[in-house]
């Protein structure tokens, strides 16, 4: 089926590798690429027993930097295992651009292994407060990663690019341990706060994932468990309710407790809240940071302020970024509340002097009426 001039050549098994040279264009090799196709998948007879088999296709074309023979079959490999993934029977052509931003995120990803180990990570704490009684009642644990090139890094800027592979479990332990010894540092100190931690889909539903918490928990004999909140999102409760709402009881056997992370932004349905343990939810900031001037954001957090009631859960407000959101918050019934507007996330040493020197706006201890809005 191909010209004089090219080259066939098993690689072995069922793999071959073929080279057209002189072409035109893309489109004339795509034209031979499906007369191949065709051809491969027409049926033919073994001892009166007709055969039919297919052949996926992985094409890479040259010139392109470094076009050695070497690298033309790898790439040609990779595109050949797409055409797999996509169906087989098909062709699919390498995509330089793409292998370059693999490579990249690739690279990246095991940049991120490597500063686990090399103890680049931070936690920062984010306080919450009884905005009414100007009362600090926690603080959230969030990670940072304390690049020694680039810097202070977020975790929305590296955390997704390990959050679906096992070291999503590896960083999900690191921030508990954590967490745990630094509510014992603040504890000596005089200092007695509960904190919370996210928690991914992946890491929750591991088998041992409350005998890894007891172990976890058990290293620090001084600490109440209770003093420990693990932070789960709609979206990694509504992989499996019925077993995300078995390891919250067992979870809860050893006195830890859940809150719902960006509720709201998900089914947010009657009967998974029903359903699910969750002792508090947690209004997404999305929502919270409009709802003074957008009145469906309004109305989002009024229903979820009365769901929190009608179901007896506490509820608490992220995104509190102005003492007037705090104002309108109380006045709804909800007195708890984190964000930029009381804090923002910071180091673990600096957390004693601020909750001591806290006090809430005037405004909000003069919010007294809780307003329910349907």
């Amino acid at each position: 089926s191909l010209r004089a001039g090219d080259t066939v050549a098993r690689l072995g098994g069922d793999e071959f590798a073929l080279l057209l040279c002189d072409l035109g264009s893309t489109k004339e090799c795509l034209k031979t690429v499906n007369r191949l196709l065709g051809v491969i998948s027409s049926p033919y007879f073994i001892n009166d027993k007709q055969v039919r088999v297919s052949a996926s296709i992985g094409i890479t074309i040259a010139p392109f930097p470094d076009p050695t023979p070497d690298t033309l079959l790898r790439h040609a490999d990779q595109a050949m295992y797409q055409a797999k993934l996509a169906g087989k029977n098909r062709f699919h052509i390498f995509d330089a651009a793409r292998d370059i931003e693999m490579r990249a995120r690739h690279e990246v990803t095991e940049r991120i292994f490597e500063a686990l180990d090399r103890q680049e990570f931070r936690l920062y704490y984010q306080p919450k407060v009884d905005m009414h009684y100007g009362k600090v009642i926690g603080a959230e644990a969030l990670i940072r990663w304390m690049h020694p090139e680039r810097g202070l890094v977020l975790p929305n800027d590296f955390l997704p690019l390990v959050e679906s592979n096992e070291f999503s479990i590896r960083i999900g332990e690191w921030v508990i341990r954590e967490a745990l010894k630094q509510i014992s540092a603040w504890q000596k100190t005089g200092l007695t706060l509960p904190v919370s931690v996210n928690i991914t889909a992946r890491h929750l539903m591991e088998p041992d994932f409350a005998a890894r918490l007891a172990e976890l928990l058990s290293e620090q004999p001084d600490v109440a468990h209770s003093l420990l909140e693990l932070e789960i999102t709609e979206s990694a409760a509504l992989e499996d309710i019925a077993s995300i709402n078995a390891i919250i009881q067992e979870c809860h056997q050893l006195g830890v407790t859940f809150a719902l992370d960006d509720f709201g932004t998900g089914y947010s349905s009657l009967t998974y809240l029903r359903r699910l343990p969750a002792g508090t939810l947690k209004i997404d900031q999305s929502f919270v940071r409009d709802m003074l001037h957008d009145a469906d954001d309004l109305t989002i957090v009024a229903s979820v302020i009365n769901l929190s009631h009608d179901f007896k859960r506490k509820v608490i407000a992220e995104g509190v970024e102005s003492a007037a959101h705090g104002a309108r918050l109380i006045g709804m019934g909800c007195h708890l509340g984190q964000g930029h507007g009381i804090s923002p996330p910071m180091a673990a040493e600096d957390v004693p002097t601020w909750v001591t020197d806290y006090r809430p706006p005037q405004s909000w201890t003069a919010a007294m009426a809780p307003i329910r809005i349907h």
